[in-house]
């Protein structure tokens, strides 16, 4: 089998759209043994990507979800005070965290929003990575297999609930960076996911997405997650709809997936139902509220909606 042929299999595999570069350089890195940092905005498929390679290695692993108040102890593991009472400190009353089970198991850890986990916590990660070695006070080292790998997945430090890891910490990764696809991908994405097969609809709902993302009074943009619960909603509704009523729709699908600038002297709602009487009206790149856009492009959809 062709090395494209077996991108494409995993793609298929694993229903993902595109992707090939990003898809080669993560299987090439695991199998040249390399810890992988994936790295992009909120909703680009960078959990799925990850599990997708988690799963195709299948080699067991074990998952851990980074909040600020992941501890070390989480991480590794710790002593169970009752069981210590009674058997004293052994590995009959240690509690092993995922990066014991994953070393000793000879797995693959997953960490999904590593930069979300404490800086103290991270640093239990440098010896896994540089030696294959844990040492845990009372019980001594825990050794790594050949498969041990750390695969993880962080939010560009812009975002909020982010930290920035160590130095040390990012030296040690293979790092491969995602950003959003182009429309045509992420119309594809979108007709996968909610099983629509009117294209006008699906063109339309990834115009309003890609417009957020260029609004000067945006911070951020909606991801793919905004266009599927637009799309869900109206079919939800039947299917049909009228440009008021979509530009509502659209206000509860986006307003939890983009982020204001601190400085814009307008609201989130306004800002989307711009977005969205722009789009009915011809394409076009989201401008400032109550300005037209300065350049027409080639509309995604084929013909002007009702």
């Amino acid at each position: 089998m062709s090395h494209s042929a077996g991108i494409e299999e995993f793609q298929k595999l694993y229903r993902i759209v595109g992707r090939q570069a990003e898809i080669e350089r993560l299987l090439g890195a695991v199998k040249a043994n390399k810890h992988v940092l994936l790295e992009g905005p909120v909703g680009i498929g960078k959990t799925a990507l990850a599990a997708a390679v988690v799963d195709y290695l299948g080699s067991g692993n074990y998952r851990v979800d980074g909040d600020e108040r992941y501890s070390e102890q989480k991480l590794a593991g710790w002593f169970d005070p009752p069981l210590v009472m009674e058997q004293g400190y052994s590995w009959d009353s240690f509690m092993s965290g995922p990066l014991t089970q994953a070393m000793a198991g000879d797995s693959v850890l997953f960490i999904n929003e590593l930069n979300r986990i404490p800086e103290g916590t991270q640093n239990v990660l440098l010896p896994a990575m540089d030696e294959r070695v844990i040492h845990l006070p009372k019980l001594g080292p825990v050794r790594a297999g050949e498969n041990f790998l750390i695969i993880a997945t962080q939010n560009p430090e812009e975002f909020v609930g982010t930290s920035r890891l160590s130095e040390a910490l990012r030296d040690r990764f293979f790092w491969i960076g995602l950003d959003y696809q182009s429309a045509g991908e992420e119309m594809q994405i979108l007709s996968q996911q909610t099983g629509c097969e009117d294209t006008e609809l699906l063109g339309l709902a990834v115009e309003i997405i890609r417009a957020t993302r260029k609004h000067p009074d945006l911070r951020h943009g909606a991801s793919i997650r905004g266009a599927i619960d637009l799309v869900d909603m109206v079919q939800g509704s039947g299917g049909a709809w009228q440009p008021a009523a979509l530009s509502e729709l659209a206000v509860s699908a986006l307003y939890t997936k983009v982020a204001l600038l601190g400085r814009a002297e307008t609201s989130l709602p306004r800002i989307i139902k711009q977005i969205v009487a722009q789009s009915l009206n011809g394409p076009g790149e989201a401008t400032q509220p109550g300005t037209r856009p300065k350049k027409k492009e080639p509309a995604i959809v084929s013909r002007p909606w009702p």
